[in-house]
C-alpha cells in the first residue's frame, strides 16, 4: 500500500490524537461485553506475505485462515467474482473466519456513487455467498471525493441493506475539517449504524479522526517499514483498552505496510499484546508465535 507513504518515517509524530469528544458518547450507548476481535492482513498470497508460509504450502488461503481469523478482501475492489468463487473461499476457511470485502471500484471510484443501485445489487449477489463468514463490507472513497457530493453518500448509505454491516473510509480532508460537514456526516453514519473507518498511515495523520459512529472500530493500519511500526501498535492496544471500557463491542483491525514485508509479524505482535486486555484470546499465528521482528 503506497497511500500515505513518506521517505523519512523517523521524523513523523506518530502519537495517536485524543478521541473526538462524541466517541465517548457513542460508546456509552453500549454495554461492554467480551470484545469481539478480528485481526488480519490485507492479502494472503505468497508474493506479499513473504517468510510467512512454510515451504511446500499448496493452498495459501487454507493455511492463512488457520493462522488468522480474518482477511481484508481487497480483491473485490478490482473485480466482481462469481458466486462459485465465494463458495470456494467459504469452504476453505474455518467456521470462525470472516472476510471483510471492499466495495468494487466501479461504484466508488468510477461511478463515484452515481447510478450505483444496479452495481451494488450485482456486487451483493456475489458476496452474500460468504454467508456467516461475511464480515463488515467497506466502502473506500477516492481522495478527491469531497463533501460537495454529500447527497450521494446519503443516498448510498440509505440504499445499503441494513442486515449487511457497512464501514466507510473518506480520504478527502474536507470531510473532517469543516465542523458542520463532519457533524452531518457523523450523524448520517450513526443513524444508519455505519462504521467510520480510521486510517493510520505516516503521511496522512489527518485521517486519525478518532470518531467512532457505532460499536465497531474498523481500523486500517499502514506500517512505514520502520522500527516505529511496533511502537505504534502498542499505542493502539492502549487506546482499544480505553474504548473497551467505554463500551466498544467490535474491533476489526487490518495491518498493511507500504512495502508488504512483515505484515504477518506486525499482526502477530499486535494480537499478543491485545490478548493481555481482552477476555477472548485471539489465536496467534503458529509460525510467528516465537518469531523475532525484522528490527530485532
Amino acid at each position: 500500500m503506497k497511500f500515505g507513504k513518506v521517505e523519512n518515517p523517523e521524523i513523523v509524530d506518530f502519537t495517536l490524537p485524543p478521541d473526538h469528544p462524541d466517541t465517548t458518547i457513542v460508546l456509552s450507548h453500549y454495554k461492554s461485553n467480551p470484545l469481539n476481535v478480528y485481526v488480519g492482513c490485507a492479502k494472503w498470497n505468497k508474493q506479499d506475505l513473504k517468510n510467512f508460509y512454510p515451504r511446500g504450502t499448496k493452498d495459501e488461503l487454507e493455511y492463512y485462515s488457520r493462522q488468522f481469523n480474518c482477511i481484508e478482501l481487497n480483491a473485490t475492489f478490482y473485480r466482481n467474482f462469481p458466486p462459485e468463487q465465494y463458495q470456494k473461499w467459504y469452504g476453505k476457511v474455518p467456521d470462525d473466519f470472516k472476510f471483510f470485502p471492499k466495495v468494487n471500484q466501479t461504484i466508488s471510484h468510477l461511478k463515484r456513487l452515481i447510478d450505483f443501485e444496479k452495481l451494488v445489487d450485482e456486487y451483493l449477489e456475489g458476496i452474500i455467498h460468504l454467508k456467516d463468514k461475511l464480515g463488515t463490507v467497506f466502502l473506500q472513497m477516492h481522495n478527491n471525493f469531497s463533501p460537495k457530493d454529500f447527497n450521494r453518500v446519503v443516498k448510498f448509505v440509505e440504499y445499503w441493506p441494513e442486515e449487511i454491516p457497512l464501514a466507510v473510509e473518506f480520504r478527502n480532508t474536507d470531510w473532517f475539517n469543516d465542523k458542520k460537514i463532519s457533524e452531518e456526516l457523523y450523524y448520517l453514519l450513526e443513524e444508519n449504524n455505519v462504521a467510520n473507518i480510521i486510517v493510520d498511515t505516516a503521511g496522512r495523520r489527518d485521517l486519525l479522526h478518532m470518531r467512532l459512529t457505532n460499536d465497531e472500530a474498523f481500523i486500517r493500519y499502514v506500517g512505514a517499514n520502520h522500527r516505529t511500526d511496533y511502537d505504534r501498535l502498542n499505542d493502539w492496544v492502549n487506546r482499544i483498552e480505553e474504548w473497551k471500557r467505554k463500551g466498544l463491542k467490535h474491533l476489526h483491525f487490518f495491518v498493511h505496510q507500504n512495502m508488504e514485508v512483515e505484515s504477518p509479524f506486525l499482526s502477530a505482535y499486535f494480537i499478543k499484546n491485545l490478548n493481555k486486555i481482552i477476555e477472548d484470546q485471539v489465536k496467534i499465528p503458529q509460525t510467528l508465535n516465537n518469531s523475532q521482528t525484522l528490527f530485532d
